[in-house]
């Protein structure tokens, strides 16, 4: 009879075997999203908000290799050229097209290389039981890492309007979306008490968290109120008709600017076709309007819908707040709808499809409040800049945060998104997890959440 493993290997072999599912599952969903890529698809056209395919698969190798074999950098790659072409932070995106970037069945096989080394690795050292906190964290980077990019590579594949991935068909669209009828939502608004808050992680509450989530500190709030639900597209198509886009009074001084540079008289991706509007979904038409959750919708668009609609956009500690508030309690609920994992009764995450749902849809995932789909189906843009948390200090992976924080004259550069959206693993996700973009970026899959400007 074999002899019980003491806790800590049984800790150490349990944590071993899920991530090597979660290697094996994120490396699955990565080659899933670019294996009917042909010819000049993987490069595609040079744009600024998108990486060329074959450079985007290559690097998730490298950084796989770089922080779980190579120690950070300290040891040779398994290809002698990898550096000079995989690295992020020595190789400036707008000439990654311009490498002599091995072609796409080289590329695999280095993938594969590197993973098949990773997984021997990891399965020795959760064999022997000794796999250590320090490895650990590098896999789950890597895992993690490997997870972001898979998601931008659904938004480039969105923005070059090539098919969705196979693995990830769209669902039956909203009703009233066919019929062309008007949107039926829980309507209104939940009040969020106000009180000491913690805003970000706290220590030993997630086995990883990113140095941008350190360290929870408490925070005042005023109660607030904010909408049970996100903004549907058909709200944003009446602010459309009623010439949101071109009302120089609902926008910022930064947001006009950036209107009138791109010329923008509706969102990203959407057409007027006679009295009907319709929006791309990947290389497919489809009608616009209706209880659809908005998406693709920038952040300078989202002020000046919220001027418009007389609302203001969360700031992330009171999305948070609505988020993770327990009643009756000083703690914070890990997901809004309470303990239990993520399923597809509750959050619109994981790739199962490849468009936003009806804001209507999933009230198994409600927060205490009533709050819907706070977790999943679109990224939510808050009020707040990007920037650091008190006594932040960087990760091994430095340049993850700290290069878009505010600049040293207090310029904020990127706005702070919250929840996940379809194409987010729930594994990656925690109510404390920090997104940020540019406020002009709307290829991403965000819309927005409002709050009103006075609780009544």
């Amino acid at each position: 009879m074999s002899t019980p493993a003491a806790p800590h290997e049984r800790s150490a072999s349990a944590a071993a075997r899920e991530l090597a599912a979660w290697l094996a599952d994120a490396r699955e969903r990565t080659l899933a999203l670019v294996q009917d890529l042909e010819g000049e698809q993987w490069l595609g056209p040079r744009l600024a908000s998108v990486n060329p395919p074959r450079w985007e698969l290559g690097h998730v190798g490298w950084f796989q290799e770089w922080w779980c074999l190579r120690a950070g950098g300290a040891k040779p790659s398994l290809r002698a050229d990898a550096d000079r072409l995989y690295d992020s932070a020595a190789i400036p995106q707008q000439v990654r097209w311009d490498l002599p970037l091995p072609d796409p069945e080289a590329t695999r096989a280095y993938l594969a290389d590197v993973l098949e080394r990773v997984l021997v690795g990891l399965e020795r050292r959760g064999a022997a039981g000794d796999l250590s906190e320090r490895e650990a964290y590098f896999l789950r980077l890597a895992v993690f890492h490997e997870d972001m990019h898979a998601e931008a590579l659904f938004y480039a594949r969105q923005t070059h309007g090539y098919a969705p991935p196979a693995f990830a068909a769209p669902p039956p669209e909203p009703p009233e979306v066919v019929a062309g009828a008007g949107a039926a939502t829980p309507a209104g608004d939940v009040v969020v008490p106000g009180g000491r808050f913690v805003l970000g992680a706290r220590p030993g509450e997630a086995p990883f968290v990113f140095d941008n989530e350190k360290w929870g500190h408490e925070v005042e709030i005023q109660p607030f109120a904010i909408a049970r639900c996100a903004v549907s597209e058909g709200e944003i198509e009446v602010f459309v008709e009623e010439r949101g886009y071109r009302r120089p009074e609902l926008w910022s001084k930064a947001g006009w600017d950036w209107r009138e540079r791109e010329q923008a008289l509706a969102p990203l991706y959407w057409r007027k076709d006679g009295a009907r509007w319709w929006r791309r979904r990947f290389d497919r038409w489809v009608p616009a309007g209706g209880s659809r959750a908005m998406v693709h919708f920038g952040w300078f668009e989202a002020e000046a819908f919220c001027r418009w609609a007389g609302r203001r956009l969360p700031t992330e500690a009171e999305w948070e707040r609505a988020a993770c508030y327990e009643p009756g309690s000083a703690a914070k609920r890990a997901r809004p709808w309470g303990a239990a994992a993520a399923d597809s009764a509750l959050a619109h995450l994981d790739a199962r499809s490849s468009a936003p749902l009806g804001v209507e849809a999933l009230p198994g995932g409600d927060s205490a409040l009533g709050c819907r789909q706070l977790w999943g189906n679109v990224w939510e843009w808050t009020a707040d800049d990007f920037a650091p948390y008190p006594g932040f200090v960087v990760d091994p992976y430095r340049e993850y945060s700290a290069p878009w924080f505010p600049t040293p004259d207090g310029r904020g550069t990127h706005k702070v998104l919250r929840g996940g959206c379809f194409a987010t693993p729930a594994r990656l996700l925690r109510s404390t997890w920090r997104n940020f973009y540019t406020p002009d970026r709307r290829d991403v899959w965000a819309g927005l959440r409002t709050c009103a400007v006075k609780v009544t």
